[in-house]
């Protein structure tokens, strides 16, 4: 990574996905409660405790849902820090949220759905990708400000931070879902000198824990072992 251009502070606000949900009916849970991570999401969640501990990372801030608090917190002991929860950074609205998608089943395919998906620029079933960007952005220029010249943590949802990277890199926002470079526990890092964003990396430190059949998915399901304690909720 290139030093900060002169008489400039780098920051960097790396914005990391959730683990894996325990979700073996294949729901499209959206903004549901009720949804903890799986034992091997909690495994992902301890692996990008060990990449990222190490590093000067002074602020945490997180979606509201139970996946991405469970997800950041073997992070927040490891580095002694507070968790701010935002709902800025919180899953997409989408109205097959509660539909099924996994395991073999697909709402889609049900002709009754087909009238919301006449507009995927917008896209027409769910919320605004621009509305994505604009919260996403204003939560992650408050991380920077919070840690400027450190590092900062902003744990959010896959489809949150796929719009976010499309519109830092100029790109459009119409996409293929199995297209997202975008893992569970990946960490897409903003890098910023001063307040001009500078470059953009991307790392994927549980991708080891991820199946190699899942990896390309359109939708990923979650796992289907549930997490200890959870009483098959």
């Amino acid at each position: 990574m290139s030093a900060p251009a002169p008489g400039t502070t780098r920051t960097v606000v790396h914005l990391l996905r959730h683990g894996e949900v325990h979700n073996p009916r294949g729901v499209l849970y959206g903004r549901r409660d009720g949804f903890h991570l799986s034992t091997r999401g909690l495994a992902m969640a301890d692996k990008v405790a060990e990449a990222l501990g190490h590093r000067d990372i002074v602020h945490l801030r997180a979606s509201p849902l139970e996946r991405v608090q469970e997800t950041i917190a073997p992070l927040a002991a490891a580095r002694g820090l507070a968790v701010r929860t935002d709902e800025r950074v919180i899953e997409s609205g989408n109205v097959f949220e509660g539909e099924r998608f996994g395991n073999g089943h697909n709402a889609l395919k049900d002709p009754r759905t087909w009238r919301y998906l006449y507009n995927p620029w917008r896209p027409s079933w769910g919320e605004p990708y621009r509305l994505i960007v604009g919260r996403m952005m204003a939560a992650i220029h408050d991380a920077r400000r919070e840690a400027h010249g450190h590092e900062a943590v902003v744990v959010s949802h896959q489809l949150p931070i796929w719009t976010t990277r499309l519109h830092v890199e100029g790109r459009s926002f119409l996409h293929l879902p199995q297209n997202r470079r975008c893992t569970l526990c990946s960490v897409t890092s903003l890098h910023f000198d001063d307040e001009r964003l500078v470059t953009l990396t991307y790392s994927e430190p549980a991708a080891d824990l991820i199946p190699a059949a899942e990896r390309g998915q359109a939708f990923s399901s979650g796992g289907t072992e549930q997490a200890p304690g959870e009483g098959g909720r």
